[in-house]
C-alpha cells in the first residue's frame, strides 16, 4: 500500500482483514506494491519509488462519508479515450503504460519545466485526501486519493505576474485509445482553472487511491483532482501544464457551451439541460440525496465572492 490508512477509518471497511494483511506482507517481502480489487496489472513502480512513499501523510481532509467501494471506483469509469460506456476503460485502458512518463510544465512561469513522474513522486509528501467526487450526470462517489497539492509544483515554476489561467492537456494516442478515432471531442482532451483555484489547498494532484497506485482507467499515473467541480474538470493522465494570461478553452465547453461551463462548480440551482443537479445518486446507495453547493467544500467560496454562479457556470 501507499498510506496508512487514518485511524478514523478500519481496513475493515475497505478491504477484508485478510486481503489488507496479505498486501502488507507483500510490500515488506518484495518492497513493491501489489494491486488488489481490480483486474488490470499493476503499475510499473520501483523498488526505490515504493520505498520513497512508505511514509505518506494522514487525512487532512475528513468527511461522514462512508468511501465507494473500490471495485466501483475502478469498473464505473468515464474516460472517453477508452470507450463511452461505464465498463469499458477498465476493459480497454490495460493497455497505457505509465512508465517512461514526463509532464511537461511551462507557459508564463520563471522556470519551466520537465518532470518526470519519478520526480513528482517526490516532489512533496503525499497525502490522503477523503474527497468527494460529483458528476455532472447526477452520480457521485466518495474516494480515498492519494496524492499533493498542485499548489506545491506550481510553487516551483514560479507563476508570472501575467499568469492567470493554468491549462491541463491529456495523453492523446490514436495506438492504444479507440474512443479518440471518434470526434465526440476535440481531441487532446483539455482542462483549465484560474491560477487562485489551482493553487487553493483542496486542488490536488493524485498519483493513488484507496492506498493504490492509480488504475489507467482512474487517469494513471497522474491526475487532476478539484473536488468542488464536476468530474469532468478533473483531467486524467496529464501530460502537459501551462500557464497562460487567457481563459484556455476545454474539451466540454468546446464541444457544447451551452451545457458545460469554463467553472462548472458544483451548483444544485443550475441545471444541466438534460440532467437535474439538485439530486445526486451516490454509487452503491439506492435512494438519492440533496446536491451541495461546491459539493459541500464550502471554503472555496471566497473564489467566488461577488460572481453570479448561474451567470458563470
Amino acid at each position: 500500500m501507499l498510506i496508512r490508512r487514518p485511524a478514523d477509518i478500519a481496513p475493515s471497511e475497505i478491504t477484508s482483514p485478510d486481503l489488507y494483511r496479505a498486501r502488507r506482507e507483500f510490500m515488506r517481502l518484495s518492497g513493491r506494491t501489489a494491486l488488489a480489487g481490480a483486474a488490470t496489472l499493476a503499475l510499473p513502480w520501483s523498488a526505490a519509488e515504493a520505498a520513497a512513499l512508505a511514509n505518506v501523510q494522514p487525512n487532512r481532509q475528513k468527511i461522514d462519508d462512508k468511501p465507494t467501494r473500490l471495485k466501483d471506483i475502478t469498473t464505473y469509469n468515464n474516460y472517453y479515450e477508452f470507450g463511452v460506456d461505464k465498463d469499458e476503460p477498465a476493459k480497454n485502458a490495460g493497455v497505457l503504460k505509465t512508465r517512461p512518463w514526463t509532464v511537461i510544465v511551462d507557459g508564463l512561469c520563471n522556470r519551466p519545466r520537465r518532470f518526470a513522474i519519478e520526480d513528482l513522486l517526490k516532489l512533496a509528501p503525499l497525502e490522503e485526501r477523503i474527497y468527494r467526487m460529483r458528476c455532472v450526470e447526477g452520480w457521485s462517489m466518495v474516494i480515498p486519493w492519494v496524492g499533493f497539492p498542485l499548489a506545491s509544483l506550481l510553487k516551483l515554476v514560479e507563476p508570472q505576474g501575467s499568469a492567470k489561467f493554468v491549462e491541463f492537456t491529456t495523453l492523446y494516442d490514436e495506438k492504444i485509445m479507440p474512443g479518440v478515432k471518434y470526434p465526440i471531442l476535440d481531441w487532446p482532451y483539455t482542462e483549465g482553472l484560474r491560477l487562485d483555484e489551482a493553487q487553493h489547498p483542496l486542488t490536488l494532484l493524485a498519483v493513488g487511491l484507496y492506498g493504490e497506485e492509480l488504475l489507467p482507467q482512474n487517469g494513471a499515473p497522474i491526475r487532476l483532482v478539484v473536488p468542488w467541480k464536476y468530474g469532468f474538470k478533473s483531467a486524467k493522465s496529464i501530460v502537459h501544464i501551462r500557464l497562460t494570461e487567457k481563459m484556455p478553452g476545454t474539451a466540454w465547453n468546446k464541444a457544447a457551451a451551452n451545457e458545460y461551463g469554463f467553472y462548472s462548480n458544483v451548483n444544485p440551482k443550475v441545471d444541466h439541460p438534460r440532467w437535474e443537479q439538485d439530486t445526486e445518486r451516490r454509487i452503491g446507495e439506492l435512494t438519492k440525496r440533496k446536491t451541495l453547493l461546491f459539493n459541500g467544500y464550502d471554503e472555496v467560496a471566497p473564489l467566488y465572492a461577488g460572481m453570479d454562479l448561474k451567470k458563470n457556470f
